[in-house]
């Protein structure tokens, strides 16, 4: 079952609160993405820790609906 982009946004929003997060479907099939994540939370975090952070924003969905993920992760002052 596919995952939408909003569905995807709501999901790191939830988790990251005040982040600013976009959602792509590069593919139109509902399991190809990428997303761009402007977060405070990123904020002393590395590349890895911040993938993490959003992988875990997304739980299961990334082991079933999501097949890939572009992730772009930013501090406010990265931005």
């Amino acid at each position: 079952m596919a995952i939408t982009a909003d569905e995807i946004r709501s999901k790191i929003a939830a988790a990251l609160p005040g982040a600013q997060v976009t959602v792509q479907d590069l593919t139109g099939g509902g399991d190809h993405y990428a997303a761009t994540v402007i977060a405070a939370a990123f904020r002393g975090q590395g590349p890895v820790d911040r993938h993490r952070m959003v992988y875990a924003a997304l739980g299961a969905a990334m082991n079933g609906p999501i097949h890939a993920l572009a992730l772009t992760t930013r501090t406010p002052e990265e931005s």
